[in-house]
């Protein structure tokens, strides 16, 4: 480093490292990130692949993605029938968050309200046949574009689907 006017204090240069070397060590090849920097990598991927499959649902089929994952849940389940309660913890959103994707499904005349046998206050969803249709139609574009974007990930997709079960799990709500 230069020296300044005084021989016995070292003056440190305001210039930028010499190119190829990083300001920080973080970005040092095989260095680990940090929390936070890992975080914002897990939050930005999620939205912007949310929202490219959004945009998808709706220009090819007329369905939101919230609308299509209900509509996958209800044809998952058994005799194709779910509560809303169901629905909502399948979802990770709120009962009137599906209540009000539900009464949009119904009006499209994709999913049918019905009353659950003897519990005249359980509310079932059920698929009809113009969802069933949908839902399969929806269920392959939503599947070839995940599946275009995870290839990225290449050989590491399982390393990354491990690790990120592991957070997943030690961050699920103790009940």
């Amino acid at each position: 480093m230069p020296f300044s006017g005084d021989p016995g204090r070292v003056q440190r240069s305001e210039n930028p490292p010499a190119r190829g070397v990083p300001r920080d060590v973080g970005a040092l090849a095989g260095a680990v990130p940090r929390a936070a920097e890992t975080w914002l990598r897990i939050v930005q991927v999620h939205d912007r692949i949310t929202r490219r499959v959004d945009s998808a649902m709706h220009v090819q089929h007329g369905l939101s993605l919230t609308a299509y994952e209900a509509l996958r849940r209800i044809a998952e389940a058994p005799g194709e029938r779910a509560t809303m309660g169901e629905v909502a913890d399948a979802l990770g959103i709120s009962r009137a968050g599906v209540t009000s994707t539900v009464n949009r499904l119904v009006a499209d005349g994709l999913v049918l309200r019905e009353r659950a046998g003897g519990d005249r206050r359980l509310l079932h969803a059920r698929l009809t046949p113009a969802g069933r249709d949908r839902v399969a139609a929806a269920r392959r574009t939503h599947d070839d574009l995940l599946t275009h974007l995870l290839t990225l990930l290449g050989d590491d997709a399982a390393l990354v689907t491990d690790a990120l079960a592991r957070v997943s799990a030690a961050a699920r709500p103790r009940r």
